[in-house]
Parts: C-alpha cells; sequence; structure tokens
C-alpha cells in the first residue's frame, strides 16, 4: 500500500506562453480578461483610447505592453498589428457600445459610429491579423444579446445582433486554422454600463437580482472566464456564446 501523496498540484496554466492582445483592455471586460489571463500565464498586450486609463491597467495586470489609439482608426490599428514584436496567439475586441434610440430621435453620426466599432472594426482586425496570429489562436468578438428582441430603440442594436453571429461564421472558414468566435452579453455591471445608467444603475442592478433565473448580476469577471474559455478549447469556433444569466428566458 502506498503512502499518501497529498493533493494535486495545480494544473499548468492553460496560456502559458502565449500572448493575448485585448482591444479596449483599460477597464470592464477587457481588463477582467487581461487579469485573468494573466494568471493563466499569458503575456498580455493591452490597447485603449485613453493614455491614463490604459497606463493605469497596465500596471495593474502586469501588461507586457499597451498602446493607446483609436481602435477604429485604420491606419493606427495596422500600425499597432505591424509593431507587435512576434506572432500572437489570441485577439479579444470589446471596444465600443451599442446605441439604443427610437427611429425618430436616432443620431446618424452615434449609428455609424455603432456599425463601425461592431461591424467594421471586426473585419480591420480580422483583415489585418491574418499572419500575425499564431494557427488555433482565436478572434473573439463581443456584442450585446439584447438587440435580438424587437422593441422601440432597437433598431441599431437589433442589426448588430443579427449581423455579427453571420459575420463570425464566416470567418471562422475563411480564416481556418485561426478562429473566430463571439461572446454574445446581457447587461454586465461594468463602468460603461455605469455611465450609461447613470442614477439608474442600482435600480436596474436590483431589477436583475430579483428577476434572473441567476438571481445576480453578470459581471466582468464571468465574461472573462468565457473568454478564456474560448481561447483554450480549441474545439470552439464559428459560434456565438450567450451570457445574460438567463435574461433570454424571460417574457417581456
Amino acid at each position: 500500500m502506498t503512502g499518501d501523496t497529498g493533493p494535486p498540484g495545480r494544473p499548468e496554466p492553460e496560456l502559458l506562453g502565449q500572448t493575448v492582445v485585448v482591444i479596449g483592455g483599460s477597464s470592464g471586460i477587457g481588463l477582467e480578461t487581461a487579469r485573468r489571463a494573466r494568471v493563466e500565464g499569458a503575456d498580455v498586450i493591452l490597447t485603449g483610447r485613453n493614455p491614463d486609463h490604459l497606463r493605469k491597467a497596465a500596471d495593474d495586470v502586469g501588461a507586457a505592453r499597451t498602446a493607446a489609439f483609436d481602435a477604429t482608426d485604420a491606419d493606427q490599428l495596422t500600425q499597432f498589428f505591424d509593431d507587435l514584436p512576434a506572432p500572437i496567439d489570441h485577439v479579444m475586441l470589446t471596444a465600443g457600445g451599442s446605441y439604443y434610440a427610437p427611429l425618430a430621435d436616432i443620431d446618424l453620426d452615434q449609428a455609424r459610429r455603432a456599425f463601425e466599432e461592431h461591424l467594421l472594426l471586426p473585419l480591420q482586425v480580422a483583415r489585418i491579423s491574418v499572419g500575425k496570429i499564431r494557427p488555433g489562436g482565436t478572434l473573439v468578438f463581443m456584442v450585446g444579446a439584447g438587440g435580438r428582441r424587437p422593441g422601440i430603440g432597437m433598431d441599431v442594436a437589433g442589426i448588430l445582433s443579427a449581423g455579427l453571429p453571420n459575420l463570425t461564421a464566416n470567418l471562422a472558414l475563411e480564416l481556418a486554422p485561426v478562429r473566430a468566435n463571439l461572446i454574445a452579453a446581457g447587461f454586465v455591471d461594468t463602468p460603461l454600463s455605469a455611465s450609461s445608467l447613470g442614477a439608474d444603475l442600482e435600480k436596474r442592478r436590483q431589477q436583475l437580482r430579483t428577476t434572473l433565473p441567476i438571481r445576480r448580476v453578470v459581471g466582468p469577471a464571468d465574461v472573462a472566464a468565457l473568454a478564456i474559455h474560448i481561447m483554450t478549447n480549441s474545439a470552439l469556433t464559428g459560434a456565438t456564446y450567450d451570457i445574460d444569466g438567463g435574461e433570454q428566458l424571460l417574457s417581456g
């Protein structure tokens, strides 16, 4: 009979030796994903528009590299990828929020910005990153899940919610063996959500705590855990993964 060898050690980090780029990584979901990627052994490269926020985020997670620029600027985005020091493994794009407004109140400039951030920017990232991402790596995009349900004010969000899954599936075929996947998130308790809701933030949180099947609010760490799983599971490509605490199951 052999002696007790004690509990097994912690498994080897799943992203050890890999590089994860987070576009829009200075706060919220992007920052939390970067933090979790570091725990899993990855080197992380963060980008964002605000240099001060980006510098603080980089110090927080121990980022290997940062770049402050507007990702919707094609020239700056191209230059960023050209300047990367070595092949990378994963790119997560979290930049930009959605846009909600009744038809009569739609600001076309804001609508264009939403389309640029959620449709054209993923296309640009996919094109520019060809040859930069190692085989088996992945592009991870994000979209809001709420736009799937028709309603007043959902015109722009509905287009994005319908368009991104199709784009992701097509990219998975065209970019193979690099993978492409999409996270469709409901309400996530981030600084962006706080700025959007203002004084109504706590009311929204309490509503979700009492109505969602999970009886709590989805946070950045929940989405980050899903993003890391998509990166590490090499069987996943071309798919859309919902994370909304079960909100889509509710009527109304």
